[in-house]
């Protein structure tokens, strides 16, 4: 835990919880942590990627794709028929990310009151994935 506390940039309290309720993934990369991905439900239903981290030094190896690909193989397991996620609307590298790795974009909510720019919201359609 106490990496997942230096390397993510929300409360302890909210790092307890998502532990507690299977909400990380955490990749590892020659013996040592590399990158997280963590997760909620939006609504308490649909999977919601809120932060994939790959840790610099370990960037441009396929560790980010490497945790997607994990979460989206669990969500499939579990019965999710669609997959989110989002970006601020400047944050061009993240966003094509998204794309490349399948997600449409759904729309959008200016949150300035808390971030430079407005957040645009991603889905991924996986219901045809369990019949493959």
């Amino acid at each position: 835990m106490s990496w997942l506390i230096e390397h993510d940039d929300v409360g302890e309290g909210w790092i307890r919880r998502c532990i507690a309720f299977g909400e990380y993934f955490v990749a590892e990369r020659e013996g040592e942590r590399a990158g997280f991905l963590r997760f909620s439900l939006f609504w308490g239903k649909i999977p919601y990627m809120d932060m994939i981290r790959v840790l610099p030094s370990h960037q441009r190896a396929g560790i980010g794709t490497a945790l997607f690909r994990a979460w989206e193989s669990a969500m499939i397991e579990e019965g999710a028929r669609h997959l989110m996620t989002s970006s601020e609307w400047a944050e061009a590298g993240p966003q094509a990310w998204h794309r490349r790795n399948g997600f449409k974009a759904a729309g959008s909510i200016d949150l300035r009151i808390v971030q430079p720019s407005p957040e645009i919201f991603f889905l991924k359609d996986i219901s045809d994935a369990r019949r493959r």
